[in-house]
């Protein structure tokens, strides 16, 4: 991405503190579904935002668990809610899948960025091509980090 410089979001959630442990509900051992995020500092000339869901931690590299565009600004993502257009996640599903590591304690990163426009992509969309749409237009970004071990 190029360098512009932008503002902070804040990302958090009810269900879940920054590094602490996502509920199992959130993962593949419960129901597997998103946990609820609240997003603030959202700019005002917000036109959409942008969400990416990734495990770095992962054996062969980082995973995708979840991509989502033209979210409206609003200050809540609902749990078990797909408010945007999802992309393509690492097992090539247009959903959240979430945590399920094989062994040990991964980290997941909630990533919330809000842009300047709204993004004219195809739902076989990945989150390399994600990023590169998002080129340019960052006004702010934020993470929550939750942590998961079976």
């Amino acid at each position: 991405m190029s360098i512009v410089k932008t503002k902070t979001l804040t990302v958090k959630s009810p269900v879940f503190e920054e590094r602490g442990l996502i509920p199992a509900l959130y993962t593949c051992d419960g129901l597997n579904i998103n946990p609820p995020l609240v997003i603030g500092d959202i700019p005002h000339e917000t036109q959409s935002l942008a969400l990416i869901v990734d495990d770095p931690d992962a054996p062969h590299g980082t995973f995708v668990h979840w991509i989502m565009w033209n979210i409206p600004p609003t200050a809540l993502i609902d749990e078990n809610s797909a408010p945007g257009r999802e992309g393509k996640n690492g097992l090539m599903k247009n959903r959240y899948f979430g945590p399920c590591p094989q062994s040990g304690a991964h980290h997941y990163h909630f990533k919330v960025y809000a842009l300047d426009a709204m993004l004219d992509l195809r739902d076989n969309t990945g989150k390399g091509e994600l990023l590169r749409a998002m080129d340019g237009h960052v006004l702010a970004e934020g993470e929550l980090t939750g942590i998961y071990q079976r």
